[in-house]
C-alpha cells in the first residue's frame, strides 16, 4: 500500500557540487525537496523506491546500494541508494540525483530501491508498473523525479514550445491535488515533443496510488532555465 510519495525534479544542476556557481539559483527547490522527504520519513514506510526516468525500453530495477556518480558532468561525486549490495549497472541520472537528495537528507527511515522506465513507455504499462509496486505487500513510500516541458523559453533546451506552459499547469495541478486521473491522462506524444521527462514516472505514481485516498500539496513550481520543475507531496 502506498502511504506516501514526493515528486522532485531531477536536473543535475539541483546538486550543489554539480552546480557550482549557480547552485543558489535553485536553492528553493533543494529546500522544498527537502521538506518533501521529510513527509516520506513522517509516513514511516517500511520501504522507498525511487522512480526516475531511464533509457531502458522495460522499466528497470536497482537494488538497494545501486552506485552512480556525476563524473559525466564534471564532478567526481559518487552516490549510493541506500545501504546494500547494489548490482551491475551504475544509476541513470535521475536515479543519482534521488540518491544524493537522500543522502543529503540523512535518510535512514527505511530500505531504498530504484526504478527507472523509459521517456516513451506507454501510459498504462506505467500504470501498471505502479500497481506492481503497490501491491507488493508493505508500506510503500515513493520519491518520483523528473521534470516537465523543457520548451518554456527561447532558451530552454527545446526552444520555445507554445504548448508548454499549459503542459506544466497541467502536470502541477495534478500533481498538487494528487489526482491521480489528470496524471494517468496526461499525453504521452505530447509529453515526448515538450521534453517533459516526469510523464512516464509521474504515471507510474499514479497507479501506484490507485484509490489510496491520498491528499497532495504543491511546494514548488518554477521553470528555471525554461524547464518546468515541481516539489509536491502526496500523505
Amino acid at each position: 500500500m502506498l502511504v506516501a510519495a514526493a515528486v522532485c525534479p531531477c536536473p543535475p544542476l539541483l546538486v550543489a557540487d554539480v552546480a557550482a556557481g549557480a547552485a543558489p539559483e535553485l536553492d528553493g527547490a533543494r529546500t522544498a525537496c527537502s521538506d518533501a522527504l521529510a513527509v516520506l520519513a513522517a509516513s514511516r514506510p517500511d520501504r522507498l523506491v525511487v522512480i526516475g526516468p531511464g533509457a531502458g525500453e522495460e522499466p528497470e530495477r536497482y537494488p538497494a546500494g545501486s552506485a552512480g556518480d556525476f563524473r559525466g558532468f564534471g564532478v567526481d561525486l559518487d552516490v549510493r541508494l541506500g545501504e546494500g549490495p547494489g548490482g551491475g549497472r551504475p544509476l541513470p541520472a535521475s536515479l543519482a540525483v534521488g540518491a544524493w537528495l537522500l543522502g543529503r537528507a540523512g535518510w535512514a527511515d527505511a530500505p531504498v530501491e530504484g526504478l527507472a522506465v523509459g521517456e516513451r513507455l506507454p501510459a498504462g504499462r506505467c500504470a501498471g508498473a505502479g500497481r506492481e509496486l503497490a501491491a507488493e505487500g508493505d508500506r510503500l513510500a515513493l520519491l518520483v523525479l523528473g521534470d516537465g516541458s523543457a520548451c518554456r523559453t527561447l532558451k530552454a533546451p527545446g526552444y520555445l514550445d507554445d504548448r508548454a506552459a499549459a503542459f506544466d499547469e497541467g502536470a502541477a495541478r495534478a500533481l498538487g491535488a494528487a489526482d491521480t486521473d489528470a496524471l494517468a491522462a496526461l499525453d504521452e506524444h505530447l509529453a515526448h515533443e515538450l521534453k517533459a521527462a516526469g510523464r512516464a514516472p509521474w504515471q507510474v505514481l499514479a497507479g501506484a496510488a490507485g484509490d489510496a485516498g491520498l491528499e497532495g500539496r504543491l511546494l514548488y513550481e518554477d521553470a528555471p532555465y525554461g524547464v518546468g520543475y515541481f516539489v509536491a507531496v502526496w500523505s
